[in-house]
């Protein structure tokens, strides 16, 4: 099998002129090198999208008006030259028909979170991403934190036993006052539900707690009790959550997420216990996993240490620097990009991709974010009723 003697050409839609995460996707896709950012239609607004493209040096004729004329263009490319692949980096209705003009186009995905508007454009998603038999990445950063996968594998490795409780928190605060109204892009797209959906903190930061628990523990969550509210006045979607879970194999939970807590940065973190150990994570200390185990001294296990290469391997591959070099955000950013475009470069030199280059969420974890969300949504609707996930 020949290997690849070239980059991969990438594109964006969307991550333009103060688009913050767009700028996080730059940085981070070529971190490792092997991507070129050759081509984008990076704005609604056609002057927006080519005044990116020229700070970002790129060709003129490739800062596109609309992803539409964007597909057309590469097309017209030949394969070497034309982008490989695109990340999506846009508000969440735009989602779902931008990935299925790419990959019905022939292009590999890349999509922020939640995947898509709604459960039914998941699904569809899903079928159109197995008949295109393209690489479909999700922006799920936080699995590709080091010492997640490390805790991800000591579950599964059987450290801690069977698992009894995971409790898992995202609160923040920047929306404890109605910013939106003073025309902040980020918050007025993320509280308008014709961009964002049926919610809000939940679906905005809810779905990265669901998906941090259910990665590392292994285990689906099978029936929730959920309450939402809106504490900003005016508001027409959820601004803090609180979920009870109930996982398979009888494991319980308890999910919080929340944007009006004041004080709270990404106070993103996960406690699981099992019968013989627990662990504990935080994504604002993210180089250290603490460990517990019954009537023996706590164990902080430290980032870029043999010992931790040993045990986990994932953990060994998303690290770049040793030990007290702190790694973190746009770091784990740049895991799940490696892994995607190794994916990538797999089927283009036609060989099998690594259980390790597969290690990024994908069209079946946007999916089972779409249903927690719409799950979430009718439960707390139903007044706090239990309420079963879609198996």
């Amino acid at each position: 099998m020949a290997k690849l003697k070239r980059n991969l050409k990438w594109g964006m839609v969307g991550g333009g002129p103060g688009a913050f995460i767009g700028e996080v996707h730059r940085k981070a896709a070529r971190l490792d090198g092997g991507v070129d950012l050759v081509a984008g239609a990076f704005d609604v607004d056609p002057a927006k999208s080519r005044a990116m493209g020229k700070e970002l040096n790129l060709d003129p004729a490739r800062a596109y008006d609309n992803y539409k004329t964007m597909i057309e263009e590469e097309l017209k490319r030949p394969e070497g030259d034309r982008i490989d692949f695109v990340t999506i980096a846009v508000p969440n209705n735009w989602h779902f028909p931008i990935a299925k003009a790419f990959l019905e186009a022939g292009f590999h995905v890349h999509c922020e979170k939640p995947m898509t508007l709604d459960v039914a454009q998941a699904q569809e998603l899903k079928q159109i991403v197995a008949k295109s038999r393209k690489v479909f990445g999700l922006h799920h950063n936080y699995t590709a934190y080091p010492m997640v996968k490390l805790a991800r594998d000591m579950v599964r490795q059987g450290d801690l036993g069977p698992i009894r409780k995971i409790v898992v928190q995202y609160p923040q605060g920047w929306l404890a006052t109605a910013i939106e109204k003073t025309g902040q892009m980020q918050a007025s797209w993320r509280t308008d539900p014709k961009q964002s959906g049926a919610a809000g903190c939940i679906g905005d930061i809810g779905t990265h707690a669901e998906n941090l628990a259910e990665y590392i523990s292994g285990l689906r969550v099978v029936e929730l009790c959920a309450d939402l509210t809106a504490f900003v006045k005016g508001r027409k979607l959820d601004d803090d959550g609180n979920v009870l879970l109930r996982f398979q194999k009888g494991a319980k939970g308890l999910l919080h997420a929340s944007q009006i807590s004041i004080g709270k940065e990404n106070d993103l973190a996960i406690w699981v216990s099992g019968e013989k150990a627990s662990i504990e994570w935080h994504q604002e200390d993210p180089n250290y996993l603490k460990v517990y185990k019954s009537g023996q001294p706590t164990e902080i296990w430290s980032r870029g240490n043999d010992y931790v290469a040993a045990k986990s391997p994932a953990a060994a591959r998303a690290t770049r620097l040793p030990s007290g070099h702190p790694e973190a955000f746009i770091e784990a950013f740049a895991n799940i990009y490696r892994n995607v475009t190794d994916t990538i470069r797999a089927k283009l030199e036609g060989r099998k991709p690594t259980e390790l280059e597969l290690d990024f969420p994908n069209v079946n974890d946007g999916l089972r974010g779409m249903q927690f969300i719409e799950t979430v949504v009718k439960s707390s609707k139903n007044g706090a009723e239990w309420t079963k996930m879609p198996k």
